[in-house]
């Protein structure tokens, strides 16, 4: 790894000689380096979803972080359609959270799904919430759940939550800590509802609901 970074500097230097051949292993070199920052995400996500230890109460930029994780990772296991395929790729968060906003930020800056660039919004009320491709919802404002639904209705928006009973009550997506460890609900149907296609893969690390 030191070797391929070491030759990553050398020809980025002003006056190194560059043949086609050395930019070209540089290019695969920068996307070697992308590949493996993707899947140790991904790994990660795997890891706290099968028995990460999550205690509580925990510092809030813990929690922020391994949602974070948890969001960008859904994104890999979940098919939007091709109308939510074009433009940025939207998550937005609902009443703030600054911590969890700028965790999001810190994980996508630099990547992308597919050819698509994530944007990461703050909505503080419902008018604000315009065409998203994940909505999340805090504990403290699930009391909204109702607005919200009649807000996303028609739209293929993943909605998550983080409150117990939510994934019943219109969440395709809620966070849940079971003895001390941190998993995520999933209501496969209420996903569908939204015209969204979800891995068997993800439905494999997540708990079912009905």
């Amino acid at each position: 790894m030191q070797g391929r970074r070491d030759y990553l500097l050398l020809v980025s230097l002003p006056g190194a000689i560059q043949t086609k051949e050395t930019r070209v292993l540089a290019r695969n070199l920068n996307r070697l380096l992308t590949m493996k920052r993707t899947l140790f995400l991904i790994a990660a996500f795997i890891l706290i979803s099968s028995g990460f230890s999550f205690q509580q109460p925990a510092k809030d930029d813990t929690n922020a972080r391994v949602k974070a994780v948890f969001l960008y990772s859904f994104t890999k296991y979940i098919e939007w359609p091709d109308n939510y395929q074009e433009g940025n790729f939207v998550i937005t968060v609902y009443g703030g959270s600054a911590s969890l906003i700028t965790e999001l930020k810190n994980i996508t800056s630099t990547k992308t799904l597919g050819t698509q660039k994530f944007e990461i919004k703050s909505a503080s009320s419902i008018d604000a919430i315009g065409k998203t491709h994940i909505l999340v919802i805090p504990q403290e404002s699930t009391y909204k759940i109702n607005e919200i639904l009649a807000r996303i209705k028609g739209k293929s928006t993943l909605l998550v939550t983080e409150k117990s009973g939510m994934a019943k009550q219109g969440s395709a997506i809620n966070f849940v800590v079971v003895d001390n460890k941190q998993k995520f609900e999933l209501n496969k149907s209420n996903a569908e509802r939204y015209n969204l296609k979800v891995s068997s893969n993800l439905s494999s690390l997540a708990i079912a609901v009905e």
